[in-house]
């Protein structure tokens, strides 16, 4: 199999298995939506899942991940693999150390966190308790998902993605499950929730160990736990826990500013970036997970034509199937955003105003999907510097932007900000990267992006026209709104795949040639 075979085959078993996890958590959320409203209860467990989930993102699925498998793949390539479990092993126990301390203190500490995140909760005594015992039975989480975060590193550069892409799903079950099974028999029915955020940590872990078995990997052989691989991997975990905080201050930022403008600013932007990270999350994400061990292995065995064929391939393919997905949220925002979320007190109003922050955040979708595939490059190289520089860069010019956008355009204009800052620093980046690598092919991915653009712009004029007839948007039924738009984006679907197959669209035909040897083997 051919390393680009191999790429796309690994995006479409992330991105599948990213697509049936979002699906769970959006059930997840309605079921914690009709089972807590929005009261004493759900601001404690929002407040308390918060912490866990920060460091989730800081320090286990981010920094571990990005850090592990540049440094696990070269020493698979160049020592073997038995060398390579030996730096495994020393990685687990190192960090299941570090994870379980990092546990008891966050247990033991919870009061001054809350204090310190929620300072509006020492108020109201009640609240202010129930988030302190939220927080300490969930706080755990983070040594058993940040042991998925290296389990998922392990597998991901040993071939195998779906088991680590499928994780999510236990939580979003466990939580859902915790809410009919856990709930109805505790004192005070939210700590069933947080009990099933504990137990789907668990889930995630133990569904990871079969198949670490299964390659080899058996965690109870002695093993000198301060492997020289370590080192390596923690200074290259600090750049990229530094770009993750810049990220989370850049959120900061944002709603900050978007909290000087009138009420619902911050909901409407909130709501739209959930709508734009469904298909970042499916393609976008799945690509950069599925291009790291791949670059990584070229990396080591020192083939830098390798690396920057796979790049130009991965940025091809994630192009050719993010433009489509960028026209069609921009043309279908308003029914979308109307069938997901207009019920009860998000009226007509919001609706429109939350489909008028998706059209910015949409324009920017293409600039979000590459910038992950070029700071994966980055990382595969064992560069996690330049990644950090320009992405400082791109925070101030959202900053600057934002303050001058937002006067005339509202809440757009922080849309817009956020996607014109990542258009910015797309461009830095393939900018550092041609200077690190030389010539990319960049003619290349122009003339495909040029070709995908060109069949995204007439399936958008066809079903911008057609969405007029199939949608009903002012007083239809929700079933209504469900089948037309459903209709109305399988047949941009097709329209884009006819379209994309008359001028001979190479990424189409690589990805239908995976499909048909797929049902061939099944």
């Amino acid at each position: 199999m051919s390393e680009n075979t191999r790429v796309t085959k690994a995006a479409g078993v992330v991105g599948a298995a990213t697509l049936l996890s979002r699906l769970f958590g959006f059930i997840r959320d309605v079921v914690i939506a009709w089972f807590l409203g929005a009261g004493l209860s759900s601001d404690a467990f929002f407040v308390a899942f918060r912490i866990p989930n920060l460091l989730r993102r800081l320090f286990a699925e981010g920094s571990l991940s990005i850090a592990f498998i540049p440094v696990f793949t070269e020493c698979l390539t160049v020592k073997g693999r038995e060398e390579a479990f030996k730096l495994a092993r020393a990685a687990t126990w190192l960090l299941s150390m570090i994870l379980a301390i990092v546990a008891v203190v966050g247990i033991l500490l919870s009061p001054v966190i809350i204090k310190i995140i929620a300072p509006g909760f020492i108020d109201s005594p009640e609240k202010f308790s129930l988030t302190v015992n939220l927080t300490r039975i969930m706080f755990p989480y983070i040594f058993f998902i940040g042991l998925v975060a290296l389990f998922m590193g392990i597998l991901n550069s040993l071939g195998h993605f779906a088991a680590p892409a499928l994780a999510p799903v236990f939580l979003n079950i466990a939580m859902i499950c915790s809410v009919f099974f856990i709930s109805p028999y505790m004192t005070d029915p939210v700590t069933g929730l947080a009990i099933g955020v504990l137990i789907g940590g668990v889930l995630q872990l133990a569904f990871q160990i079969p198949f670490l078995i299964k390659k080899g990997l058996y965690f109870w052989q002695k093993v000198k736990i301060f492997h020289p691989g370590l080192k390596r991997i923690g200074l290259l975990m600090l750049p990229t826990l530094f770009g993750a905080a810049v990220y989370q201050i850049n959120i900061l930022v944002s709603t900050l500013l978007a909290s000087l403008l009138p009420e619902g600013s911050v909901s409407y932007l909130y709501y739209a970036d959930r709508l734009v990270q469904f298909p970042l999350g499916i393609f976008a994400i799945a690509a950069a997970t599925a291009i790291l061990p791949s670059i990584s292995r070229q990396a080591a065995s020192k083939d830098l034509e390798a690396v920057k064929t796979t790049f130009s391939h991965a940025m091809n393919l994630v192009l050719f199937i993010t433009i489509p997905s960028m026209v069609g949220l921009i043309i279908l925002r308003e029914p979308i955003v109307a069938l997901l979320f207009k019920r009860g007190v998000f009226g007509s109003e919001a609706t429109q105003l939350t489909a008028y922050a998706l059209l910015y955040y949409g324009i920017g979708l293409w600039a979000f999907s590459g910038v992950r595939i070029v700071v994966s490059t980055f990382y595969a190289l064992q560069d996690t510097k330049t990644p950090v520089r320009m992405a400082v860069i791109s925070i101030i010019a959202n900053i600057v932007l934002g303050i001058i956008l937002m006067g005339p355009l509202a809440h757009g204009g922080l849309a817009l900000a956020t996607s014109l800052a990542s258009m910015l620093n797309l461009g830095l980046l393939v900018r550092a990267l041609r200077i690190k690598l030389g010539s990319l092919g960049l003619r290349s991915i122009a003339e495909s992006t040029c070709k995908s653009l060109l069949c995204a712009a007439i399936m958008g004029v066809i079903i911008s026209m057609g969405s007029i007839f199939m949608i009903p948007l002012a007083d239809g039924s929700l079933y209504g709104l469900f089948f037309g738009l459903m209709g109305t984006i399988i047949i941009g679907f097709l329209l884009y795949g006819f379209f994309s197959f008359l001028i001979k669209s190479p990424e189409l035909e690589k990805i239908w040639h995976i499909i048909i040897k797929g049902i061939r083997k099944s």
